[in-house]
This record gives C-alpha cells, structure tokens and sequence, in this order.
C-alpha cells in the first residue's frame, strides 16, 4: 500500500507548527514541507500542493483561498484550518461530533474546513440541544469565551513571549464591534436562526478557553429543565472519545473553571451548571485553543481522511 503524501502550507505558524509536532515519528504518513526560501513562491507552493495526496492549509484566508485556487490535481484533498471556508458551500464542517455521521463525511470529503477555536465549543454545546428542540432556534444567545494569547497567532505570542516583551493587559475583551467572524460560523452549524452576540476576550496566559452561554429556563420550551438538557448532550456524546461531560451541578457551590485544564489535549470537556431556584441555566466548554481548536482537530480530521485512503488503495 503507498504511503500517502501530506504537505502543511504555512507550517511555521502556531497551528502548523502544533501539527509538525503531533505528527511527529508517525510512520504511516509522508510529510512534506518546504524549504524556507520557497514557501512564499508560488510556483513552488502549487507543485506542492499539487503533489500532495492530502494538503494542510494553516495560511490566513486570502492566502487559503489562493492555495485552493491553485490546485488542478483532482486527487488533492485539503483540510483548510483558516476561516475562508467555514460556511462555503462545497466544504464539509470538521468537526467529528458534530453528528453520527460526519465522521464519515469527512473521511470522504475532498474539502474540510476545520472548525475555528472559540465555535467549536460554541456549537458542541448547542446544535445537540437545538436538534433536539430543546433550545428555539431563535433563542437571543449570548457567547462569552475568553482564550489564552496563542488565539491571536503567532504575531500575539511574540508580543507575549518576547524577551523584551511590553506589559500586556491581564485580561482584554475585543470584538466589541459585534461583528468577530466566528458568529456566522456558529450561527450556521448550530442551526440557529437569529444571530448569536458573541463576545470573546484574551487572558494574559498561553493557551487554553473557557467559554460560557447562559440559558433562562423561561425562554425554553415549556417544561423543559435543566436535566433535560444535560440528558440530551449524554445521549449526543455517548462514546465520543474526545468530548468529556461533566455530571449536572445544580445544588450548593460549584468548583471554578480552568481553561488551561485540557492543554496539550485534544478533549473537549462540557458542563452544565444550574440554580433550579432561580430558572437559569450555564452551559459551559473547556478545551485547548492550539488543541481541539486548531491542531488537534486538524489531526483528528487528518486521520479520518487517512483512514478512507487506507480503503481505497
């Protein structure tokens, strides 16, 4: 059987850098990469892309749709980790536990487009429970996730990490426009029909997100509660391997969340926290921007991919 060929372009930002490290000593892969003097040629780019059995964009949009423009083999399959393709018609969503058969449709997919960081929990929580008619799809939701400074590339760690690094906030929110690209993303693969208000933000450590949305029991349909809720994301994630669900809290003092508690992983860990007393309702995501947010699901899609070139050669 051949081995397939990957190639990362744009492999020295923090999530192809990420990927380099996870695929590491795997022998059933060939990976290619460019020298530095021919990743910004683009004649050289395009062979590459071109000979690749599988391509890895870790590019910014415009670069990302410049690289997909340039592939004329119809045997490349590509896994686009920027935002150009998130909501493209054409592109399967790559996000695994997004239902029982996506996993399949992305193993067979020429085109996938790996989830953005701060949706991937954002739409883990919700599509379940909107799905199942639990949540209207026009309930007025607010997201709130706050991320380590690795979310703002590799531009925002040097001014972090640099030696001579300026002193940064301990904590900035941004997006305050109302206008972050990640919304139409999430408004999209939740199912939702009324746009979310989405209000993210960067602590002053590495990586790491925790990211909240709060419900009032009220605005649901009429009955349901909190343990509905939690049911439905149980029965959603049953043997997911990377989701991790937290039992329901709903009585007495809840532990606080560490959003660097998954790091270097590629789990999502969800949890619901409720106070039946007052009707209100916290759904809750733990995970690894660099992880389940870029690279590890970039892998996690890779193998998929891999595992469907395996059938077929």
């Amino acid at each position: 059987m051949r081995t397939p060929l990957v190639f990362i372009d744009g492999d020295q930002g923090t999530t192809g850098l990420q990927i380099h490290a996870r695929l590491h000593g795997r022998n059933d892969l060939r990976l290619l990469t460019l020298a530095e003097a021919e990743r910004k040629d683009p004649q050289r780019r395009a062979e590459a892309i071109n000979s690749a059995d599988i391509a890895l964009l870790c590019l910014p949009d415009a670069a990302a749709i410049e690289a997909v423009a340039a592939i004329s083999n119809p045997a490349v399959r590509v896994i686009d980790a920027s935002s150009a393709h998130r909501t493209a018609a054409g592109w399967v969503y790559g996000l695994p536990e997004l239902d029982a058969q996506q996993p399949e449709r992305i193993a067979q997919a020429k085109r996938v487009s790996n989830p953005g960081c701060y949706p991937t929990g954002a739409i883990a929580l919700l599509r379940p429970l909107i799905e199942a008619g639990l949540l209207p799809t026009d309930y007025p939701l607010t997201v709130h996730a706050i991320s380590g400074y690795s979310g703002g590339g590799r531009a925002a760690v040097e001014r972090h990490e640099q030696p001579r690094a300026e002193r940064m906030p301990t904590l900035q929110l941004y997006g305050l426009d109302l206008a972050h690209k990640h919304v139409p993303e999430i408004q999209q693969h939740a199912g939702l029909s009324a746009r979310p208000v989405f209000l993210p933000g960067y602590g002053d450590y590495r990586q790491g997100i925790v990211l909240s949305i709060s419900l009032q029991l009220r605005l649901l349909p009429a009955g349901v509660n909190a343990e509905h809720l939690q049911a439905c994301l149980q029965e959603h994630y049953q043997g997911a391997r990377h989701v991790q669900l937290m039992p329901l809290h709903q009585h007495g003092p809840a532990a606080a969340l560490d959003p660097e508690a998954l790091n270097d992983s590629n789990d999502l860990r969800l949890a619901l926290f409720a106070n039946p007393e007052h009707g209100q309702v916290v759904l809750t995501a733990v995970f690894d921007n660099l992880g389940k947010g870029a690279s590890g699901a970039a892998v996690q899609n890779l193998d998929l991919m891999l595992a469907a070139f395996a059938e077929h050669s």
